[in-house]
């Protein structure tokens, strides 16, 4: 098994971040450009990976009292992981996601991880950021 982890503070309220990284809806706003998300009978999702054109049937739970995300694939346990909000104080957050890959065919390795996931949190920050200026204006 392979586990990767990143973190990211975010001058935003963890319920801003939270609610911007659980809407189904806008996910491909945040999540790497080669993740999309198709919700079914929720917790059942789709994720297609570009990568290899493949649609995986998956896992996702919100658990919004815990401010916590969780998915994993179904079929095959390939992989697994979450996201996590916490309030640091001051209006901020800090935001961690962790995968688990317990099938080696699924990691496409630490370097490639490592960047999708400093960039999907760059992203959720930058779409939280947009939606919170666009609630005050």
């Amino acid at each position: 098994m392979t586990e990767y982890e990143r973190s990211r503070t975010m001058t935003a309220q963890p319920e801003q971040v939270f609610d911007q990284a659980a809407d189904i809806g806008r996910m491909d706003t945040w999540l790497p450009e080669a993740l999309h998300v198709e919700a079914g009978d929720l917790p059942a999702v789709t994720v297609h990976e570009d990568r290899t054109d493949a649609d995986t049937s998956a896992l996702l739970r919100a658990r919004p009292d815990q401010m916590r995300l969780e998915w994993g694939t179904r079929e095959r346990g390939g992989y697994t992981g979450w996201l996590q909000v916490a309030g640091i104080g001051s209006g901020a957050s800090e935001v961690t996601v962790h995968l688990s890959f317990f099938d080696e065919g699924h990691d496409p390795g630490e370097k490639a991880v490592q960047d999708a996931l400093d960039s999907s949190l760059r992203q959720l920050e930058e779409q939280v950021r947009l939606r919170s200026d666009a609630s005050a204006g």
